[in-house]
């Protein structure tokens, strides 16, 4: 893989971020995030460094509640940032680095629907709230409030209504970003509207990733609630047992 000094698009600066996904999750957005980070953009922020990152939450909090926010301490290490909660605060990182390019992932709004209803959306029930951690809760928590209850009003059942705001999102996008500085993708397009955008070269003979499709995002999702399930319940039946214990110690 060619080097950060050999691209002039990443050298300059190497501190700030030099792409700002502004996507919505579900767009392909993990898939950007593997493409860019293969490319040089590494790392690339994305839901899943949340997830690496509870200590990242409170910020996104801030964000939410219209505070200052360091960006900069933030995104100490990172050359990108697609999907969640990033995607949501597009205009500020757009002022904040305005030599940012923008991408913005697209894909049938249908299509889009059916697949966020089935994964990211459907993570809220996924799991026994008593069995989480607090940490997680706490992320689970910001999520309510930023995405489902933010963005969509509370309202993302509604097909129609969730549809929409995917809709006049991505048209809010492509009015407020200069169109030097943006490309609208779908991710099935491959390394070459990407690499060209960017000014990078296509890596030759390698195929581009696409990854946590629906069903594998699924499939994720029933093996973290099985396990939290398991444990939590191994816990709580270790919990009985030691009062149960105590209870005949005492009776004694």
């Amino acid at each position: 893989m060619i080097g950060f000094q050999t691209r002039p698009f990443l050298r300059e600066d190497a501190k700030s971020l030099k792409v700002i996904g502004a996507g919505l999750g579900r767009t392909g957005t993990l898939s950007l995030k593997v493409a860019l980070e293969r490319l040089g953009f590494d790392k690339t922020y994305h839901m899943t460094e949340v997830i690496a990152h509870p200590d990242h939450v409170p910020v996104w909090e801030a964000a939410g509640r219209g505070e200052p926010v360091d960006w900069e301490a933030l995104f100490r290490g990172y050359q990108a940032i697609v999907d969640w909660p990033g995607c949501h605060f597009y205009r500020e990182l757009l002022a904040r680095y305005p030599d940012a390019k923008v991408i913005l992932t697209v894909r049938d709004p249908e299509r889009w629907y059916d697949s966020a209803m089935q994964t990211i959306y459907a993570v809220r029930t996924a799991f026994p709230r008593w069995g989480i951690p607090p940490r997680m809760r706490r992320l689970l928590a910001m999520t309510e409030r930023l995405i489902w209850d933010g963005v969509f009003g509370g309202r993302f059942e509604d097909r129609t209504y969730a549809i929409e705001v995917f809709r006049r999102h991505n048209e809010e996008v492509q009015q407020t970003v200069p169109p030097e500085r943006l490309l609208v993708y779908e991710v099935k397009e491959g390394w070459g509207p990407l690499c060209a955008f960017l000014g990078v070269p296509v890596p030759e003979g390698e195929p581009f990733p696409h990854v946590n499709d629906a069903e594998e995002f699924r499939s994720r999702i029933r093996w973290m609630s099985l396990t939290v399930r398991i444990v939590a319940y191994t816990l709580l039946g270790l919990a009985a047992l030691f009062v149960a214990c105590l209870t005949v110690w005492l009776l004694r």
